[in-house]
């Protein structure tokens, strides 16, 4: 049984007449009788009652039209949804994010730009640790990661590729009572002049790329950085340099959580800096997937 036949049957119905449904339908009569034969043959019943003045519906034609036209349709929505899909236009995209990259304006940037585009395709977001969501994208449990860090720190794995969306500046955090907070508010502090600091920061497996960032400007300023205590979320880190338990280093949107107690200053030149990526599977073939990576790409 053919779509096509389908709609011939409903034309014919709706019509009553051979020559006025061939022509709504582009063809000859002849071909148009060769369908609905075709059709009642398929559905072993008459579907049209014929004489030489008149056609009419049988019973059968009756009850089969009310279905013919729900099947029609149900037809083409699948056919537009599937066009739609292929298009990217509509379908799942899960999302993993680190808990600090909703700060940086990179991500609700895309996401804002992307849904604007195409309404229809269902976002899935999930908070990950960092360390997971290299992983999840190589296994197929995600199609889209969030990372922050200060470089593109998956450059050797040739099955995954990074967009760099945004670069922000590196400052550093304290309360204001300590005694750098006392300078005037545009001296850039060496990192030099941390030396014997105490830190609170992300916890390693939080924040990998972070913690070895801190790292890596202690020891290049000539210290190991003596780290007080951890923290898993944004918040609760900045609520510890509040607390006055440490200084701690990072990107400047963590602005966006402002406490009270807590000031920052501008870094000596070369400023360090951190940014937001997006990283997904070399060559996903995911319609909808692809529409994100390209958005990404036009706003990077």
């Amino acid at each position: 049984m053919d779509i096509r036949h389908l709609r011939s049957f409903v034309v014919l119905a709706e019509e009553l007449h051979f020559g006025r449904a061939a022509d709504r339908l582009g063809l000859s009569q002849p071909p148009l009788s060769q369908q609905i034969q075709a059709l009642e043959a398929d559905l072993g019943a008459a579907l049209f009652a014929r004489t030489s003045r008149r056609v009419d519906l049988t019973d059968v034609g009756r009850i089969f039209l009310a279905e013919a036209r729900a099947a029609i349709d149900r037809f083409d929505r699948a056919v537009a949804a599937g066009r739609r899909a292929a298009k990217g236009e509509l379908g799942e995209i899960r999302i993993s994010f680190t808990s600090s990259a909703p700060l940086s304006d990179a991500m609700p940037g895309l996401i804002r730009a992307f849904r604007h585009a195409r309404p229809d395709v269902h976002l899935t977001l999930q908070e990950m640790l960092s360390q997971h969501q290299l992983a999840a994208l190589r296994e197929g449990t995600m199609d889209v990661a969030f990372l922050r860090g200060p470089g593109d720190f998956v450059a050797g794995d040739t099955s995954i590729e990074t967009i760099e969306l945004g670069r922000e500046e590196v400052l550093l955090f304290m309360a204001k009572g300590h005694p750098l907070a006392q300078t005037p508010a545009d001296r850039r502090i060496d990192m030099r002049e941390l030396a014997g600091e105490t830190f609170v920061h992300f916890a390693r497996e939080s924040g990998a790329t972070t913690y070895a960032q801190l790292y890596e400007l202690c020891r290049a300023a000539g210290f190991e950085p003596v780290i007080a205590q951890e923290a898993r979320e944004a918040a609760t880190l900045i609520s510890l340099v509040a607390a006055g338990l440490g200084l701690t280093l990072l990107a400047t949107s963590f602005r966006a959580i402002d406490l009270p107690n807590v000031v920052t200053r501008r870094l000596a030149e070369p400023a360090p800096t951190l940014s937001t990526w997006i990283a997904h599977r070399r060559g996903d073939t995911a319609p909808a997937v692809r529409a994100f990576v390209e958005t990404a790409r036009r706003l990077a």
